[in-house]
């Protein structure tokens, strides 16, 4: 412990700006990846024979292993094989297809009697949209921005491979200098960004839905 410890304090100022560098580089795809879901989301739901074939074909790109991508995306995009803009460009094609398939799930998991009350009431069909069909989605579709924000955490620390700077680098010292404090350091940074992720998404959730909160009698 007093390895770990005397670590941190050596290498506080470089841990922290890869802190930083790990933050953002596992937040912005989540939102960005979630941004372009939401209305793939839609017209695989709305178009039921579209469904299979798009939520299937994305499906395939989550199977890609992350290094590739983090390889092959600096010749797509013309930057220089550390740029970070890989890693995120990556992360957002994972976090947008996986939460494809959760925004047309959550939009089918919508109760028909509820739609049909809305439409009896009136509602347009970009007011179902918006003022029915998405408030009630978000429980489900806040279920796999966990899950996308989470995942997007630990394939961050796999750019360290290619040497992107970022917290991963603490496994590649751990590994280069055969000591286990750097590397006692990553996982728990890790750890602790993953859970701060996931109680700020339950927050917004639950700030979203507030019909959710049971009142007390």
């Amino acid at each position: 412990m007093n390895q770990v410890t005397s670590y941190v304090e050596s290498n506080w100022q470089q841990i922290q700006q890869w802190g930083l560098t790990t933050v953002w580089l596992a937040a912005v795809p989540v939102v960005v990846g979630l941004a372009l879901a939401v209305p793939c989301g839609w017209i695989a739901y709305r178009y039921k024979w579209l469904e299979g074939p798009l939520v299937s074909g994305l499906s395939v790109i989550y199977t890609v292993p992350s290094v590739v991508l983090f390889l092959v995306l600096p010749d797509v995009f013309g930057t220089k094989i550390l740029d970070p803009f890989n890693v995120m460009a990556a992360l957002t094609i994972y976090s947008f297809v996986l939460l494809v398939r959760t925004v047309s799930g959550a939009l089918g998991s919508v109760p028909h009697s509820v739609l049909s009350a809305a439409g009896a009431m009136g509602y347009t069909g970009r007011q179902l949209v918006l003022r029915v069909h998405l408030p009630l989605a978000v429980p489900v579709i806040a279920a796999g921005v966990r899950v996308a924000a989470v995942s997007n955490v630990s394939l961050v620390s796999v750019a360290s491979v290619i040497g992107t700077a970022q917290l991963g680098q603490l496994f590649i010292a751990g590994n280069n200098t055969s000591s286990l404090a750097p590397i006692i350091v990553g996982l728990f940074a890790f750890m602790a960004i993953a859970l701060v992720y996931d109680l700020v998404i339950i927050t917004l959730t639950r700030l979203l839905t507030p019909w959710h909160r049971a009142v007390a009698p």
